[in-house]
């Protein structure tokens, strides 16, 4: 594992404990000793436990539910790592919170995602690793490198043997204009035809299906999304491909589960068979309960990706 001179420590906060240790696992290494805890009054406390002074540390957080809590608590770890001397702090993010704002779309309008880019360069990060930001432009908010990972290929193997007996009848479909690229992609690998679903967004978490582009009908269709919120868009996406393209049924896949509101409910009542997320956001508990949704584990990539960046090897062939 080790190639040269520096050894590698790997820490996490409590965003998503379960990854970190699945990670550290297929890389033979122990998790990190360390403490994130709050005081009385809400604020973030770290404690580090062991010497990090040369190291090539890798800190696990993903910037999910408490959205707020974990971001301080990434940042105050990678300040605690950087006073400790660490040789090298990579912020591994499996799922970058606040990256819908990437853009302003009306006056007065924040950019809070070059502002979180700010603060984790500032903190002390050298490098970032994550994986299917919102908007690929993120990563030119840092100035750090940084290293956005594919989760679509993940779902590759699973769907090519699921239809594989009816591969000349299905379809991948976009679920609005601005995944297109990623679903070009990603259908690119399936060799299958890909669809759009033309939507009208009235208002955050609000949207009002508009049109199909592309012919659906009569054919089994794999809605390929980079993340559910409320999980409104996608549901209306499924049931209009139903109702009006005359698909013959619907399975959903996207990389963040972020489901908060009613979004289980949503997806149990809706038309779309089967459900598939990244284990990049741990699940609920009504997520774990719910017979339609499945994760996948991303621990391999995550482990393959920090060993080639440990190792200075090239981390590119795991975009492909």
């Amino acid at each position: 594992m080790i190639s040269h001179g520096k050894d590698i420590k790997i820490f996490t906060g409590n965003s998503n404990p379960e990854l970190a240790k699945a990670i550290c696992q297929r890389l033979g290494l122990p998790l990190g000793n360390s403490e994130t805890k709050t005081f009385s009054d809400g604020e973030s406390s770290v404690s580090i436990y062991e010497t990090v002074r040369g190291s090539d540390v890798f800190v696990i957080q993903s910037t999910c539910t408490p959205v707020n809590d974990n971001l301080m608590d990434l940042l105050i770890m990678i300040d605690a790592l950087r006073r400790a001397s660490a040789g090298r702090i990579t912020a591994v993010i499996p799922y970058f919170g606040y990256a819908r704002q990437d853009r302003k779309t009306k006056p007065r309008d924040p950019i809070s995602a070059k502002l979180v880019a700010n603060l984790i360069t500032h903190a002390g990060a050298d490098r970032l690793l994550t994986m299917d930001l919102h908007a690929n432009q993120i990563q030119g908010f840092f100035d750090i490198p940084v290293d956005n990972l594919l989760g679509a290929p993940l779902f590759v193997d699973y769907f090519k043997q699921k239809y594989a007996a009816v591969h000349d009848e299905t379809i991948i479909v976009s679920p609005d204009v601005g995944s297109v690229a990623r679903v070009r992609s990603f259908a690119q690998k399936m060799d299958m035809p890909m669809a759009i679903v033309d939507k009208r967004r009235q208002k955050a978490n609000v949207s009002e299906v508009m049109n199909i582009i592309g012919d659906v009908r009569d054919r089994h269709v794999i809605l390929l999304d980079d993340m559910v919120d409320t999980g409104g868009s996608l549901c209306h996406a499924a049931e209009a491909l139903v109702k009006i393209g005359g698909a013959r049924d619907v399975v959903a896949a996207a990389s963040h589960g972020v489901l908060s509101g009613e979004a289980v409910k949503r997806i149990d009542e809706s038309c779309i068979q089967e459900m598939f997320f990244l284990n990049t956001i741990p699940a609920s508990p009504a997520a774990q309960a719910c017979s339609k949704i499945n994760f996948v584990d991303v621990s391999g990539v995550f482990a393959e990706a920090i060993s080639r960046i440990f190792n200075e090897t090239s981390v590119s062939p795991l975009f492909q």
